[in-house]
Order: C-alpha cells, then structure tokens, then sequence
C-alpha cells in the first residue's frame, strides 16, 4: 500500500467523521451549486432590461451556460476516475467561483455568454463528481435518503438566491449577486485538505501501481462500449438525461419570469413565489430519497417524472390567482423528485472503473435538452407565451420517466464496495486487447452465479 493512502488511513480512523465531512462538504458545493444556477434565472429580467434582449436571446444566454455545463461535466468525470474525485471537486468549485465573480464586471452580451460558458463547465463537473463521491462512501441501504438530502441542496441554493436577489437586486443591482459568489473558494481548500479518496478508487489505484501501471489506462470509454452491460446502460442514461433535463432546467430557467410576467406578479412577491416551490422541493427531495430505499429507484423516479408531466399542462391551462400558490407548491413536491434519486440511481448502474466516466458521459451528453429547453421556450414565448412553453416541458418529464421504468433495472452496482476481481479481469482485458470483449459483471454481493448480468438487465 502506498505511503499517501497509508496516511490518509491514519488521518481519517473514525469513518462517521469522515463520513460527515465528506456529506458537508459535498452538500456545501451543491448549495453553492445550485445557488450559482439560479442566479441566471433571478438576474434574466434585469439583464434583458440593460441589454435589450429578447426572450430567444436571453434564453441563448442559458443555453451558452448549459452547453458548459454539459462539456464540462464529461470532462470532469474522466478526470476524476484519473486523478481522484476529491482533487477534481476542488478544483471545479474555484473554476466556478472565479467565473461567476468575474460575471459582474461583464459589459455586453457576448462577454457574459463567453464566461458564463467557462462557468457552466465548473458547475456541470461539481455536480458529476459530488454525487459519484457521496455514493462511494455511503452503503446502499441508506443511499437513496442520504442522495436525496444531499440533493436539498440545490433546493436551498436555489431558495437562498431567490430570497437574496429579493434584497440586493433593487437596491443594489444585480452585479452583486455575481461577486458573492466568490466565497466558496474557502471551501474548495476544505476538500483538499480534508477529505481522502474514497476507499473504492484508492485501492483501484494502488492495483495499478503494483501491477506496474503509473497512470490510470485510457480505457474508459472503450469499456463502457466494449461491455454489453455498461453500453446499454450509458445509452438509456443518455437518453433519459436528455428529456428529463429539457423538463427541469426549462422549469428553472423560465419559472421566474412566467410568475412575473405571465402571472404579472412584482418581483418581491415573485421571489417568495419561487421560493415557495423550491421549499416544497426541498421536502420532496428527502421524502423521494426515503421512498427510493424502501421501494426502489426506478419507482420514485418515474412517479415523480409522470406526476409532473401531468402537472406542468394543468397549470397552464387552470391557473389563477385563487390557486396558483398550491399549483407552484405542488409543482415544487414533483418536479425535483426524479433528481433526488437520479445520483444514487445512476451511480449504481456502473462499476468504479468507469463510474466517473460513464455517469459524466451519461448525464452530460444529455444536457443537450438542458441546452434546448431555455430557446426552445423562448421562441415558444415570443409567438404564444412562457406558461404554454412550461406546459410544452411535460413531454420531457413523461418520457424521461418512462425510460428508466421499462429499461433500467436498480442496484447493478454498489458505488461503496470495490470492483470484484472478475471485473477488473475484464477491465483489463478490454485495455490491452483489440478483441472485442462481452462482459457480464455482476453486481456486487446481488446475483446468483448462474445468471449473467446480460440477463438480469434485459428483465430490467
């Protein structure tokens, strides 16, 4: 065992201490997360007041920093399964933090566009990393609750914002909600200092070390599609990642403005509107993560994802001003529920080896809805209005809900357990040989010898 493992070993000998540390710290760089996320939604009206802009324009502004988000979350993955997780989330929130505090300075459009970018790739690989991190240090039968609050996160980041550019917004102009945002650095220097890789990677890679390998094999993506298992669960992912962000993020990109200009209701109101929904996120998120460990994964996610599919039209066409305060809390209830499994759902679908690069991959391709929804209901708000976009969102949510139900089965994989030798076996099969290879890994301590993964997963 190598002698920087061997002292983080004697750093860290209460694993809840460590355990807690870990949870904080990746609970603190989703809030900030989310926090900087929503910033774009809550300074869109006095952005397209300054500049001008029309509602394509502003919702290009979203799409530049979903289209980072997406590249930067691929990236972000690779590089985690090279050189740790705990490395590559430090360095992602000072990527973030700097970008945004830079945003305040930004003169025209396109100098917001170009940082806003750069930004979204901090912000897309925080998240790929801190969820695979969690789940690597949390066992499996109280993942679903300890992912789904670390996923209330991103509620109180979004709430925290809503209720500050309530107050710095009209007194002071909303460059100010961007330099704050500058304080998370402290916390990026918390995880270096702090936290140890997670057992799983670590002795992955004192494997390597001893087998004569210095640096992890570019072999990542070939396994994923080398590896019948690990290529149909990477498609699935992808395609279910694409609808049910084209759902979420248009919702949160467009929320705001449809309560202040559709609903016509004054920004100060409009803030505590929102944050009202995203309180009800908040206690849907850890509801959603209980369920998920007494029922599954696959249940809650596609229930909650129908539930809003479902709920997005009749808002639109039954609100009023005597109802729509419970339709926005009962929107807040359903329409984060699907994230407060996604983390732990997904993660379980891959084995350490390629975990970073698979759920990266996965999750950030399909950003591509996540890029289309902001346009797409902007364009649809210059011809009609922003509540039928809103509605238009529930077609995201319907098949994104409807995928993971038929196709994807729960727990392949436990994130908190090391790859079995069988699977490192193939790992290494598929990185040195030409020779297509059929792996059948099982999950770890799941299925009985004599059925094949192959099997099992194409009963999902």
């Amino acid at each position: 065992m190598n002698k920087e493992f061997q002292l983080s070993i004697k750093k860290y000998t209460n694993p809840r201490t460590i355990w807690i540390a870990v949870f904080v710290s990746c609970f603190l760089g989703l809030f900030v997360d989310g926090f900087d996320l929503q910033m774009l939604s809550l300074t869109l009206p006095s952005l397209r007041e300054e500049w001008g802009l029309s509602n394509t324009q502003a919702g290009l502004l979203g799409t530049a920093s979903l289209m980072g988000m997406g590249i930067g979350g691929i990236i972000g993955g690779n590089l985690a399964d090279r050189f740790g997780r705990v490395r590559m989330a430090a360095a992602m929130v000072v990527i973030f933090s700097i970008g945004s505090f830079l945003l305040g300075f930004t003169q025209e459009p396109w100098q917001f566009m170009a940082i806003r970018f750069i930004t979204g790739m901090g912000l897309g690989a925080e998240y790929t990393i801190c969820m695979m991190l969690m789940a690597e240090y949390t066992n499996a039968k109280r993942r679903g609750i300890t992912m789904g609050a670390l996923m209330t996160a991103y509620s109180l980041g979004y709430m925290s914002a809503a209720l500050l550019s309530g107050v710095i917004i009209p007194s002071h102009g909303w460059r100010w909600m961007y330099w704050i945002a500058i304080v998370p650095v402290v916390l990026a220097i918390y995880i270096r200092r702090h936290i140890p890789e997670p057992a799983g990677w670590e002795q992955r890679r004192e494997q390597a070390t001893h087998s004569g390998k210095t640096k992890v094999k570019r072999s990542q993506w070939r396994l994923i599609w080398e590896n019948r298992v690990a290529r149909r669960m990477f498609l699935l992912w992808t395609i279910t990642a694409a609808f049910l962000q084209f759902g979420y993020y248009g919702v949160n990109t467009w929320l705001p403005s449809y309560v202040a200009g559709d609903l016509g209701v004054e920004f100060s109101s409009m803030t505590i509107y929102v944050s009202g929904t995203y309180m009800a996120g908040f206690a849907s998120r850890l509801v959603g993560g209980w369920l998920a460990d007494r029922f599954g994964r696959r249940w809650i996610f596609s229930g909650g994802g129908i539930l809003t599919a479902a709920l997005l039209p009749v808002i639109y066409l039954y609100q009023n001003p005597d109802n729509i305060v419970a339709f926005l809390i009962g929107l807040g209830l359903v329409y984060g529920m699907p994230y407060a499994v996604n983390g732990t759902y997904m993660n379980e679908s891959f084995p350490t080896e390629l975990r970073g690069t698979a759920t990266g991959g996965a999750y950030n391709l399909g950003r591509v809805g996540a890029m289309l929804a902001p346009v797409t209901i902007g364009l649809i708000a210059d011809s009609f209005s922003v509540g039928l976009g809103l509605a238009v969102l529930g077609i995201g949510y319907g098949i994104a809900a409807l995928i993971p139900f038929f196709f994807i089965r729960d727990r392949l994989y436990d994130p908190n357990r090391a790859d079995t030798d069988e699977i490192q076996q193939q790992i290494a099969e598929v990185s040195t040989s030409p020779i297509r290879v059929h792996a059948d890994p099982r999950p770890h301590g799941s299925a009985p010898a004599e059925q094949s993964e192959p099997e099992r997963a194409s009963r999902g």
